[in-house]
């Protein structure tokens, strides 16, 4: 069972940063595109990043450009989203995703107080 689970939110100041995780099981992240979602408060969800089997990152959301970034381990078989100066539009829940196969996890929640 292919499965997501992720972690690392929580409530921060504006300004702040965090890292978020995201650990695959029965499902090998270096062999696949995987990508990092966000659904903020009543709106729809929004891409943030996807990341190839190659090691390419494709960055999707204009306003997180250059504060975002998104890294894999392949060891630990796992996404990484580093968030610095955090502003409150960014408060959302974040998840992982395989797109196509329509595989998401729970998700984290990132709360960011102005």
């Amino acid at each position: 069972e292919v499965q997501f689970v992720e972690s690392g939110g929580g409530l921060v100041q504006s300004g702040g940063s965090l890292t978020l995780s995201c650990v695959a099981s029965g499902f090998n992240i270096a062999s696949n595109d995987v990508s990092w979602v966000r659904r903020a408060p009543g709106q729809g969800p929004e891409r943030v990043s996807r990341v190839y089997p190659d090691g390419t990152i494709r960055y999707y959301a204009e306003s997180i450009k250059g504060r975002f970034t998104s890294s894999r381990d392949n060891a630990k078989n796992a996404l990484f989203l580093q968030m610095n100066d955090l502003m409150p539009q960014d408060t959302a829940l974040y998840y992982c995703s395989h797109i196509p196969l329509g595989i998401s996890g729970r998700g984290t929640q990132v709360t960011v107080t102005s």
